[in-house]
């Protein structure tokens, strides 16, 4: 772990510069909109290590899959999140030196992220190797107010000279990925366009031929009168720019504001493209970085009012859970819903795709819980608009009769991810899907979704379960062989617990649904049976049978669900007597290694027991976690939330406390040592359940919201808002005492500590 960063409720503090640290900060300090994002990277000139980052939702580019030895099934390509064109620099030249932070000393350094404001600040001293020194602050933005614009105020101001200074404002599209094989870069050049005030660059993704449109515009002033200097526009391939000679005097601030417009053909016609950028640039130009500021930051109070969760007496955890909601809102708003939320979001590029499961499992229930409905049935819709490909990826492993078996990595609907042990044996991600739906449903109480969409998606996922599973002669019962679950650190395994579980409920969910459009829609139903060719007679009697003949591997000794059969053949020592150099294992230890022994990547047969709790006893999950948990090292960012959330049912509120702070501060403390590639996006949304579904004790159960909250130690009282059924909620826990208020919304009667209480 890493504890550079200091400690505030609402911002985060990095003083001093310290190169080892930059990549985690960059990742760490990343700005967003929704639409587009960028990694904390400098403005000036910066030739030490970093890793340059900006992004546009949406637009990726096909890599094709390279492997020693193909086996049928393998997706075409791995979908790589771009690298887009990059409009931030401000490069500053002062005689024969550029400000560049790796070649001057630097004093004074400090960033700092404002969480309330959405605004990056920066401020250092810098000495160039001539012994000039000046005084640099800046702020920047993506704005919230409108997806496809940002601003930057640079301010530069010299301490011991006077001087004329070269300021070059560039747009960039000749970037790269850092995944990127032997160094090949994926844009072309469309066009440019250099002229005095503006910088202009269209550029194409190679196979996929998205184009982007990256426009730059500026300003000058010095003791605010606006300085126009001489100005030389000029442009090569895939870059253009302007640089403004101007003269730098002792102790006076010169205050440089940048413009840009970042736009898609995603959302603009390519003929007019160019146009409606330059339209948009001068519109932002003529309004000025206050207003625009001022704008965005409007936005970020209504969000902050909406979604805030208050911890009073412990500014870490405090400022951990507001880490995590303000990079899940400036990831994902829910407006487009062809979009989805990616597993590093706008600060980096690993993994590829822009959807996991995660998605469904973890960020569902913090979107349901913070903003209006329709958010999250767009993230449903999204996987309904992508059902064609799903029967597609199915098909392509042999599958058919419309067996659905969506990705696990995804762009268009299409898998592209070629790890064979988790592309094709993860299969209990595409349940997922059913899951969701039913957390949505039981949530909202809108179960006219199943009418509208869900019951075609479940009909094609049953299918693929249906054929899916083996029926053993040698048990007398259905198994599922050759899977991983979501513990990684088990491949190709037979009978993981958690698969097994999820798809035999899966089967009787989809009854369910076919009972409700049958009985609700009956013209719906028969059209949809037309449609998908269901026989439901034979269909359903075929799932009822697998449903009510699944094997569980358990261990009755123990009283515990095996993870997967042999699971007891393994030597079970606990976490806690690891080495520390050993840790993390998936950066120590070989493969080999990992997958004989014990240890757990992330919550398995407890992420099951989360998911459906109420089909157990309490001392059944009290065994399982017991069991499971001392050997569960927490090397995904999906596990510690599951483990805060059951530890807090349990009454163990000391581990529920140490795993929503392993949760909160994941990226800021650097916890799994892999924060320089970005942070951890979709496991945030676990964190916003650490507090609401761990310490609050938030279920909906036939549709009926409950509360049962408790206090850790280390707080002197928290409270969360809940939009739940057209009402907004607040729910303030202080020592021995619970509020419930209804802010908005007709009277609603929920249970509290097992009391039923009309708000």
């Amino acid at each position: 772990m890493k504890h550079y960063l200091k400690p505030h409720e609402w911002l985060i503090v990095e003083e001093g510069f310290d190169a080892h640290h930059h990549r985690i900060s960059e990742s760490i300090f990343s700005l967003g909109n929704g639409r587009m994002g960028q990694r904390a990277n400098f403005e000036e000139t910066y030739s030490g290590d970093s890793h340059q980052g900006t992004y546009v939702a949406g637009i990726y580019y096909p890599d094709k899959t390279r492997v020693g030895w193909w086996k049928n099934g393998y997706p075409e390509y791995f979908a790589k999140v771009l690298n887009a064109p990059d409009w931030i620099g401000i490069k500053i030249k002062i005689g024969k030196h550029e400000v560049d932070l790796n070649r001057c000393k630097v004093t004074g350094f400090k960033r700092t992220l404002d969480m309330k404001k959405g605004i990056l600040y920066r401020s250092f001293t810098a000495t160039l190797p001539d012994g000039k020194k000046v005084v640099v602050n800046t702020q920047r933005f993506c704005s919230m107010a409108d997806g496809e614009i940002g601003a930057i105020r640079y301010s530069i101001t010299p301490v011991n000279f006077s001087a004329q200074a070269t300021i070059t404002l560039p747009v960039n599209a000749d970037v790269v990925n850092k995944d990127s094989n032997y160094d090949e870069k994926f844009w072309n050049e469309v066009s440019q366009e250099a002229k005095a005030g503006i910088a202009l660059v269209t550029a194409e993704t190679k196979k996929t031929f998205f184009q982007v449109t990256t426009a730059m515009s500026y300003s000058i002033e010095t003791a605010g009168k606006t300085v126009k200097g001489k100005v030389k526009a000029s442009k090569k391939e895939k870059y253009a720019d302007n640089t403004v000679t101007i003269g730098l005097k002792k102790g006076v601030e010169t205050v440089i504001y940048k413009y840009a417009a970042v736009l898609s053909s995603e959302n603009h016609s390519k003929k007019k493209i160019q146009d409606q950028a330059k339209k948009k640039l001068k519109n932002i130009t003529t309004k000025g970085y206050e207003k625009l500021a001022n704008e965005h930051i409007s936005v970020w109070s209504d969000i902050w009012k909406k979604c805030d969760i208050t911890i009073e007496g412990d500014s870490a955890a405090q400022q951990g859970i507001r880490f995590n909601i303000f990079q899940l809102m400036q990831t994902y708003t829910g407006d487009d819903e062809r979009l989805n939320i990616g597993p590093k979001g706008f600060t980096g590029e690993k993994y590829g795709g822009s959807t996991y499961w995660d998605t469904e499992a973890y960020c569902l229930p913090f979107y349901l819980g913070t903003t209006n409905p329709r958010v999250a049935r767009n993230l449903l819709v999204y996987r309904y608009k992508h059902l064609p490909k799903a029967i597609e990826n199915a098909r392509k492993l042999g599958f058919k009769d419309g067996a659905a078996f969506y990705p696990f990595v995804t762009m268009n609907g299409e898998e592209c991810h070629n790890e064979w042990e988790i592309t094709f044996e993860e299969i209990h991600r595409t349940s997922a899907m059913a899951y969701a739906m039913r957390d949505y449903i039981d949530y909202t109480g809108d179960k006219n979704y199943w009418t509208e969409h869900g019951l075609e998606v479940l009909i094609g996922i049953a299918r693929f379960w249906a054929q899916r599973v083996n029926w053993s002669k040698d048990k007398n019962q259905y198994v599922i062989l050759g899977v991983t679950g979501p513990n990684e650190y088990e491949n190709n395994v037979n009978n993981n617990w958690y698969t097994n579980y999820l798809g035999a409920w899966t089967l009787r969910f989809t009854m369910q649904a076919i009972d409700f459009v049958k009985n609700n829609s009956p013209e719906k139903y028969k059209s949809l049976v037309a449609k998908l060719r269901f026989n439901e007679n034979t269909e359903t009697e075929q799932w009822k049978d697998i449903s009510a003949k699944m094997y569980y591997p358990q261990d009755q000794t123990r009283g515990v669900y095996l993870q997967q059969d042999g699971f007891l053949d393994k030597e079970l020592i606990h976490a806690k007597d690891l080495k520390p150099e050993d840790r993390p294992l998936n950066q120590k230890w070989s493969w080999d290694r990992i997958l004989r022994s014990c240890f757990i990547k992330q919550a398995d047969v407890l992420q099951c027991m989360y998911l459906f709790e109420d089909d157990f006893t309490l001392d059944q999950i009290k065994r399982n976690f017991d069991f499971y948990e001392p050997m569960t090292v927490h090397e995904s960012s999906l596990s510690p939330c599951v483990h805060a959330i059951l530890a807090s049912k349990l009454g163990y509120n000391e581990k529920a406390y140490e795993m929503y702070l392993r949760t909160s501060r994941l990226d800021l403390d650097d916890y799994n040592n892999d924060t320089e590639d970005g942070c951890h996006i979709t496991s945030m949304a676990g964190t916003w359940m650490s507090v609401v579904k761990g310490f609050g004790g938030m279920r909906v159960r036939d549709g009926v919201l409950q509360l049962s909250p408790f206090i850790p130690d280390q707080w002197q009282s928290y409270s969360f808002r809940l939009e739940f059924k057209n009402r907004v909620l607040k729910v303030i826990v202080s020592k021995g005492k619970t509020d419930v208020l209804l802010e908005s919304g007709e009277p609603l009667e929920i249970v509290l500590n097992e009391k039923v209480v009309k708000l």
